[in-house]
């Protein structure tokens, strides 16, 4: 889906997260970065990625990754996703869609035999200097901290 790989400059990006600050890409200038996208929050498989990262989130700090999620739902959906399974990183209400077509993550899907368009899952790793380090489109809901962290 997304046309970004391995190498590439992360597009420069900046929105509100669930509580209303704005959060840029050049506030993690200097640190790693798992910046994951997500169809909709509260929904069984955003759910159990969502949780599998907060599981796994000291882990993630210890190796020097800040973690970020974004979907297009409103803060306020954002806030009750991150109240009800104690997430421990901000949430991007990226309603207007900028920082998900600037990852190139919104396109036809297929659901049970229905087209629509949506948020594609799919992670990307940005290192120290804002470049991809890896882009996971194929994501394992249950496992994803693995699949990041390897």
């Amino acid at each position: 889906m997304t046309t970004l790989k391995i190498g590439d400059k992360a597009p420069s990006f900046e929105a509100k997260d669930q509580a209303g600050n704005t959060i840029k890409l050049s506030d993690y200038s200097g640190k790693k970065l798992v910046l994951f996208f997500y169809p909709k929050a509260s929904t069984p498989g955003c759910t159990a990625e969502a949780c599998d990262l907060r599981d796994n989130y000291n882990t993630f700090l210890a190796k020097g990754y800040d973690v970020l999620g974004v979907s297009a739902d409103s803060a306020k959906r954002q806030q009750n996703f991150i109240n009800k399974n104690e997430l421990p990183f901000p949430l991007l209400a990226d309603e207007d869609k900028a920082v998900i077509n600037a990852f190139g993550v919104w396109g036809p899907k297929k659901f049970m035999g229905r087209e629509y368009d949506g948020i594609h899952r799919t992670t990307f790793v940005i290192d120290e200097n804002g470049v991809l380090e890896d882009v996971i489109s194929k994501v394992k809901t249950k496992e994803h901290a693995n699949q990041i962290l390897g």
